[in-house]
């Protein structure tokens, strides 16, 4: 019996392409000014939620292990790539405060974490699932989505909220 991607497994595929395709083209300004990086963090804006919402409507819970994984086809040069040119985008607003991990508790300073770096990690997951899923028989596509399923929960999930969290606040401190 074959089975079949339901519709929110394509919607996930072509949700992580348009995020991974954004990243791509997200291009610094020539001179950084304060808000030269505002069309872009709107348009993360856009999309980041609309992952965790179809992410979290495909995980069913039952991808509690980790048997299948993505084997990554972004090189290490390639993602140092991308989190530098996301760096250059975010320019000033890069690092922010991280209150959701679990050193600050025990920290005695402020814990700090970068937009880019998260962008680029979640950017990282999302290549490697579209690249992987490009012609391969629809099971092993739904292995390699339960895969990432499992990673969302583990990983990748906290870090879309955390990123987004930090691009909602300096979005909206420059626009009001």
């Amino acid at each position: 019996m074959s089975q079949e991607l339901s519709p929110n497994a394509l919607a996930f595929i072509a949700l992580t392409n348009e995020y991974c395709h954004a990243i791509e083209t997200a291009e610094p300004q020539e001179a950084y000014q304060v808000d030269s990086n505002l069309p872009f963090i709107h348009q993360m804006l856009k999309l980041l939620p609309r992952i965790y919402i179809v992410a979290s409507d495909l995980y069913d819970g039952k991808g509690d292990s980790a048997d299948e994984f993505i084997e990554s086809s972004l090189d290490e040069n390639t993602y140092d790539q991308v989190r530098q040119n996301l760096s250059q985008v975010m320019g000033d607003d890069d690092t922010y405060l991280e209150t959701n991990l679990a050193d600050m508790q025990y920290s005695d300073t402020p814990v700090s974490a970068t937009v880019s770096e998260c962008l680029a990690d979640l950017y990282q997951e999302f290549f490697n699932l579209v690249h992987a899923v490009q012609d391969i028989p629809t099971e092993l596509q739904v292995t390699l989505i339960d895969a990432c399923m499992y990673n969302f929960r583990e990983y990748w999930g906290q870090t879309l909220c955390n990123v987004l969290r930090a691009m909602h606040t300096i979005y909206h401190e420059f626009i009001h």
